[in-house]
């Protein structure tokens, strides 16, 4: 087995210098030459003049913003694949390519890994990101709550939202969650929801946890659709939003009132892969009952750590899926659509009739590469490394007197330990000093050592590690500490 560790542990600069960036800038070319410049010509341009003004968001082990994913060495060979023989995965043609085979077994090794029965989530597919798929957990859910009220077959898709509304006595949709990520809003404005219709339902003292009596209230109210989203792990803190328990009652509710349950679980996801230890107990019982969910989104180019773009989407209303993002008029690509593959028994789908893309980038080999390259072990050993550090960050800015580790606990009686069993991939925290808070992000990042991302916390600057390159290890929170220590001298 192939074991996820960087090369060594030579420092390289995250950021590159302001001279390099307005270098880089002063570099471009003005306009469209008439005459082209050759190819040779424009890869030194490139190598030159461009990659100097980049950033090493995906090649340091330091880049903790934004939660950034690096490229494991398997992935990044896989994508040169993908370059070079510039698959189209649009169409399954199993007499001509094994493209679509490849996307399907990927697909397949992704459910395994989670845990979660490849034959139950019967629509899956690669998207290119979390956030298209949002919007296609959005979507779906949509026409299954409309149908379910009782428009019947006549979906959104067919007929438009109003026009299902109305035959299904619907006179609003909501989506309710809790710490909603800004995509979700996107989602539902892009499937004709609103950015309005996502309704926070979470408790005071804990605004990421569900307040299910709250949540109820509004499943019950008339002539309302729900659709029923948590946030698996929560983008500013990584805390989660369910326990086994909670998701139990969730499905029950939304079978109750004919809700979608959808988990966006952008980074999250990857803790079904944690062992079930005491260590992790917090962890486990935020990704406990997601089977229970309708449709999952998820992010490969984030813990997987494939290239940009990759984004997951499962779902378990295949039939539902391909009615929203069919391309039932399109006789060409149909026919071609209905082959079955030469090897096995079953039909796989074609992807463009799956989700928002006709035109599709082979996003699937590196996923398959990688996971083939490392397996589950070789995954959890990098999540437990990322853990760790985040933990040891953690602990490092509670024994800390210029800093405090956020959110604050509801109670004094919640042991430092405690808040620790809390920690996934994410660390947030500000400084005791307010004015230091202004220019906190700046100072840290200016030393190109590490890049941190700012964020508001209860409407006051705070900082965010979020730890998510294949390449940490412990080492690093010696340069972690140096650097915050060196911000507040």
């Amino acid at each position: 087995m192939d074991v996820l560790l960087r090369p060594n542990d030579a420092e390289v600069p995250v950021l590159p210098s302001t001279e390099a960036i307005y270098a880089a800038r002063s570099k471009l070319l003005p306009k469209l030459p008439e005459t082209g410049l050759g190819a040779d010509h424009i890869k030194a341009h490139l190598q030159n003049d461009i990659v100097p003004g980049l950033n090493r968001s995906s090649q340091s082990p330091k880049y903790y913003g934004f939660v950034t994913g690096g490229v494991t060495p398997a992935a990044a060979f896989a994508d040169k694949i993908v370059t070079e023989t510039d698959q189209n995965v649009q169409v399954h043609l199993p007499q001509e390519t094994i493209s679509t085979d490849v996307e399907d077994r990927a697909l397949h090794m992704v459910c395994e890994f989670l845990e979660l029965s490849p034959n139950e989530w019967s629509h899956k597919t690669f998207t290119t990101g979390a956030t298209a798929s949002n919007v296609l957990g959005l979507a779906c859910g949509r026409d299954y709550v409309l149908q379910t009220a009782g428009a019947g077959p006549l979906s959104v898709a067919e007929y438009g939202l109003l026009e299902a509304s109305r035959l299904a006595g619907i006179l609003e949709m909501q989506v309710l969650t809790t710490v909603p990520h800004s995509s979700l809003r996107k989602a539902a404005s892009i499937v004709g929801l609103g950015r309005a219709s996502v309704v926070d339902v979470g408790l005071s003292e804990q605004p990421h946890r569900f307040d299910i009596p709250r949540l109820q209230a509004h499943l019950e109210e008339w002539g309302i659709g729900s659709i029923v989203v948590v946030s698996c792990a929560e983008v500013n803190t990584g805390l989660f939003a369910t326990n086994g328990d909670d998701m139990r009652a969730l499905r029950e509710l939304c079978d109750t009132h004919g809700a979608w349950l959808h988990v966006d679980a952008a980074f999250g996801l990857l803790a079904r892969a944690l062992p079930q230890t005491e260590e992790y107990a917090t962890l486990n019982a935020g990704v406990a009952g997601l089977e229970l969910a309708d449709s999952i989104a998820g992010d490969a180019h984030k813990l997987l750590n494939v290239p940009y773009d990759c984004g997951i989407f499962l779902s378990r209303h295949l039939e539902l899926g391909t009615s929203v993002f069919g391309n039932p008029n399109a006789a060409y690509l149909n026919t071609a659509s209905l082959e079955n593959t030469a090897s096995t028994d079953r039909t796989i789908p074609s992807p463009l009739n799956l989700g928002i893309e006709n035109s599709r980038r082979f996003r699937a080999l590196p996923v398959y590469a990688t996971l083939a390259a490392y397996g589950r072990e070789g995954y959890r050993e990098m999540l437990e490394r990322q853990i760790k550090l985040a933990r040891g960050i953690a602990a490092y800015l509670l024994q800390s007197k210029e800093y405090q580790l956020l959110p604050r606990p509801s109670s004094l009686e919640v042991s430092d330990a405690r808040r620790l069993q809390d920690i996934y991939i994410i660390v947030l925290f500000r400084a005791i000093d307010d004015q230091l808070n202004k220019t906190l992000v700046q100072r840290l990042n200016a030393t190109r050592r590490l890049y941190v991302s700012g964020t508001q916390w209860e409407g006051a600057p705070a900082v965010r590690f979020a730890i998510a390159n294949w390449q940490v290890n412990g080492r690093d929170l010696d340069l972690v500490k140096e650097v915050l220590s060196g911000a507040v001298s």
